[in-house]
């Protein structure tokens, strides 16, 4: 995001260690950031929002100064670290953490429910609850200490290694071994049950207020399992070590997905193809966009093209439409909007636009039109397999289409990607 992030160190892992009171919202947070220079720095920046910051300390380096400005911690140092070193950073903080705000994007990050909390990060939102180095490209490990009262439960993006109480409050420790972007990273507060749904292959959790209709759940969060199996078929094996799905009490206009973790409203609780096909996109993110992540948000058809391709997927191979139906029916609905929307940059404003979602599906199904079900079949898988863990941009994709094809793909995808105006569907 334009502002944000410090291209001259990467991060290696977060430790994060927090304390939330819900009825004050208030967080108190110590941060330790352990970094490694890419280039000699006399200054390392963080983006934090908001929060007052009260120490800094550093490991490795000596501490010069720390400035504060409402969206960014520097941290001077006394003499320049060359590239190559490797640092820890303290940084204890506290207040009451709220979302950040983009004119272009609007409000992402922490924010309160009616009773709890839901972070929803994607793009720029992470440093409203910690300092981060906030690029989709700087990937780290995380262990985290949250404690709350001990009537509510906590989730992460992550493994739960250990829930302990303490008198009137709980302490959950999370730990994330994969990499993870900073606005990957979730933190989900609330009054629910736990429940999980049977089956092999990764553990599936759901975390869900009372009073959800049995029938509705069971045609939609309770299909799950099935949703996975079918996308490992269709994309490799499940990239996380489990999956945890949260359900708010409260209505929430679109669904979040972060890091092995996405969140929904009561509202998504419906056997209607518009909540369960949400369910699938969502789930599908774990593959597209959370394993394999653009490196720059140009690059956004990369996550939300597939995702919704994922969702005719699974309405293929759950006995609804096939991919082939959905594909003419968006691309009649395309034909008569606005041609005006490039798929391979839309911009900032455009970004989230439904066209992006549509058209970027239409182009995976154009691709599989061209080369084949089983060709294609193999560039999904081998895409995974090559890049999990790690970050792409389109022309990855398009080399590696063309290795597998074997075949000249770049008018192909100078036509669906490049140019705005919609190419015709067969």
């Amino acid at each position: 995001m334009p502002g944000h992030g410090d291209s001259g160190y990467a991060v290696d892992h977060y430790q994060l260690d927090l304390t939330y009171q819900p009825r004050s919202n208030l967080l108190d947070g110590v941060a330790e950031v352990r970094l490694h220079t890419l280039t000699e720095t006399s200054a390392l920046r963080f983006d934090l929002h908001e929060l007052r910051v009260t120490k800094v300390s550093v490991t490795g380096a000596t501490l010069g100064k720390y400035t504060r400005k409402p969206t960014r911690l520097t941290v001077a140092l006394k003499k320049p670290a060359p590239a190559g070193s490797e640092l820890v950073v303290r940084i204890e903080y506290g207040g009451n953490p709220r979302p950040v705000r983009s004119a272009t994007l609007g409000e992402a990050g922490w924010e309160e429910l009616t009773d709890g909390v839901i972070v929803a990060s994607q793009p720029h939102g992470s440093p409203s609850w910690f300092p981060c180095n906030d690029q989709a490209r700087d990937k780290a490990r995380y262990d985290v200490n949250l404690t709350v009262p001990a009537d509510y439960t906590v989730a992460f993006s992550g493994e739960t290694r250990e829930v302990r109480r303490r008198g009137s409050r709980r302490t959950w420790t999370f730990q994330q071994r994969h990499p993870m972007a900073p606005y990957l990273a979730s933190v989900q507060i609330g009054k629910y049950r736990e429940q999980s749904l049977d089956g092999p292959g990764a553990a599936i959790r759901i975390l869900r207020p009372e009073g959800l209709p049995a029938d509705a759940f069971a045609a939609s969060f309770g299909r799950q399992r099935e949703m996975l199996t079918c996308f490992e078929d269709a994309f490799g094996p499940y990239p996380f070590d489990s999956y945890t799905c949260v359900i708010t009490d409260d209505p929430l206009e679109i669904p979040l997905e972060s890091q092995a973790l996405s969140t929904f409203g009561r509202n998504h609780c419906s056997a209607d193809w518009d909540a369960v096909r949400l369910i699938a996109h969502e789930l599908s993110h774990q593959w597209f966009g959370n394993a394999v992540t653009a490196s720059s948000w140009r690059d956004i058809w990369l996550h939300e093209g597939f995702a919704c391709f994922s969702e005719w997927v699974w309405s293929e191979h759950s006995g609804g439409p096939g991919i082939a139906e959905h594909a003419a029916r968006q691309h009649e609905r395309l034909s008569t909007l606005p041609q005006d929307l490039r798929l391979s940059d839309p911009g900032a404003a455009d970004m989230f636009d439904d066209r992006v979602y549509k058209r970027g599906a239409l182009t995976l199904a154009a691709l599989r039109d061209l080369i084949g079900a089983e060709d294609f079949g193999r560039l999904l898988h081998r895409w995974v397999a090559q890049h999990r863990g790690g970050v792409v941009c389109t022309e990855d994709f398009i080399s590696l289409a063309q290795e597998i094809s074997g075949r000249s793909l770049r008018d192909f995808f100078d036509t669906w990607l490049h140019q705005v105006t919609l190419p015709a569907w067969r």
